[in-house]
């Protein structure tokens, strides 16, 4: 399969931040790519920006081995290396201040695409935004890309977008989620609409539950001043969860545009019901075999923040009445995985009576690290001695139905090209992100107002027990993380 590249138009890109761990892991990675299949034209300017004062020259050396490092495979073609890095461009500039602002206008250009990459904390956001309007580089057809977390409540984020939109139009707002990026998340898409087999499905009558699950092997260590005032619960499941719910739960938009989807998505999320403090299990993993616990990493040993939740939600509207969609996130499990569980219904009837109970069929989309989708189905077992029944697995791995010359596309290089583009398809719309808060906020203050204490979990498992009790007392089972 021939995978077909469409070259942006030249453009600026100014990003911020770009000593910062993001921009070098993910970012620059990702642009070199998107230069080496030949999408990034070489007439395209990359200005990165931080506050350290350096010359270019020293920058790209940086960069050089910054790419060695992060893009090992596709840093072999030293040809593309050394023609990517001549691109960029460096600027001391103060977030806060006047430092090297003049030095940054005289840079950009006037008849190019300008995009500014927030690629730094969110308490920046809105001085920087408001020194691009000010210095006059904000235009009538800029971008300008935010990172998460967007607020820690309703109330900050309803801020920061009024921060945001005194600067920008809406339509010039960039809102990442890179988990809208995964090439499996769009294929959910891709599944539900450009099929005639699964929409007829896609409802209550046919679907028993849903299930999303986002497991890490890592610890909050490295991030524990943030980790330790957000959780579980701000970190992933406001954001990511609730938009990969969303995916999956939302109307057929009425056409493939960036409001269209964000419409549906924003019906998803006002549709979700409150969730009773029952159909929640939170848990915080504790010691494991060197003596290190949650509250060690954070430096906290009377810290309440949870390591992991795991809730039952549902989405009240005619679609999906009856159909829980459970949603399972966490530090330290057994397996780092991504991955979206869609349960069908059991056969209401069986002609076989010597097979016992039919299962319903299971779809799995995965989205990392094996990006794929799965179909759980039952066959007659082969030979002779009768008929007998069994369940095979129809699967279909990127990689292997792509070919081995495919490289999965990381999502930064998606997304930062659809910036450039100037499609909103994959990001989050103002109003979206509030109504994710609006929701969330009502849990959160729940058990803040009872003062729940995390449930703790061994280190390698599958979380804590409450979170099995959640699916067991419903007669139903997470599917085993790691399987």
């Amino acid at each position: 399969m021939v995978s077909r590249v469409i070259p942006v138009d030249p453009f600026d890109l100014v990003l911020f931040g770009a000593t910062g761990d993001l921009a070098r892991r993910k970012i620059l990675p990702a642009l070199f790519h998107r230069y080496q299949v030949g999408q990034i034209p070489p007439s395209a300017r990359i200005i990165c920006s931080a506050r350290g004062d350096t010359v270019a020259s020293e920058f790209r050396k940086q960069a050089l081995k910054t790419l060695k490092e992060f893009a090992p495979e596709a840093a072999s073609d030293e040809t593309a290396l050394l023609e990517f890095v001549e691109l960029l461009d460096y600027v001391g500039v103060d977030a806060t201040g006047d430092t090297g602002w003049s030095k940054l206008a005289g840079m950009v250009r006037p008849d190019v695409t300008r995009a500014f990459y927030l690629s730094v904390a969110p308490p920046l956001f809105g001085p920087l935004a408001k020194r691009l309007k000010d210095r006059g580089l904000a235009l009538s057809d800029s971008r300008i890309v935010v990172e998460k977390p967007f607020g820690r409540d309703l109330e900050s984020a309803r801020a920061l977008n009024e921060e945001l939109r005194a600067c920008f139009q809406e339509h010039q707002i960039y809102r990442i989620d890179h988990y809208l990026g995964k090439e499996t998340v769009q294929n959910l898409m891709a599944l539900r609409f450009a099929n005639s087999l699964w929409e007829p499905l896609w409802n209550s009558t046919h679907i028993d539950h849903v299930q999303i699950t986002v497991a890490e092997t890592v610890g909050i260590k490295g991030r524990e001043d943030y980790y330790d005032h957000a959780g579980a619960m701000r970190d992933m499941v406001q954001n990511h969860l609730v938009q990969l719910l969303c995916l999956t739960a939302m109307e057929p938009p009425s056409r493939f545009s960036p409001n269209a989807v964000r419409d549906e998505k924003v019906k998803v999320i006002e549709a979700l019901d409150p969730v009773p403090p029952e159909d929640i299990a939170r848990g915080q993993y504790r010691e494991d075999a060197g003596g290190d616990s949650y509250r060690d990493h954070a430096g906290n040993p009377t810290s309440q923040t949870e390591s992991f939740i795991a809730m039952k939600v549902r989405v009240s509207n005619w679609r999906w009445a009856g159909t829980p969609f459970y949603l399972r996130t966490g530090k330290r499990l057994r397996a780092r995985e991504s991955e979206i569980v869609v349960a069908f219904r059991d056969p209401p009837h069986t002609i076989f009576p010597s097979a016992g109970p039919l299962r319903g069929n299971v779809l799995v989309i995965r989205l990392q690290p094996d990006e794929g989708i799965t179909l759980r189905t039952t066959i007659k077992d082969p030979g002779p001695g009768g008929l007998r029944l069994t369940e095979v697995s129809l699967d279909m791995s990127f990689a292997e139905a792509l070919g081995a010359d495919m490289r999965a596309q990381d999502a930064y290089e998606r997304l930062v090209m659809d910036v450039i583009r100037g499609d909103q398809t994959l990001f989050m719309r103002g109003d979206e992100v509030e109504a994710a808060w609006a929701w969330a906020d009502q849990i959160i203050e729940n058990w803040e107002g009872r003062r729940d204490t995390p449930a703790l979990y061994d280190p390698g498992s599958s979380g804590p027990e409450e979170a099995l009790m959640l699916m067991h007392r419903d007669g139903r089972r997470w599917r085993q993380i790691g399987d």
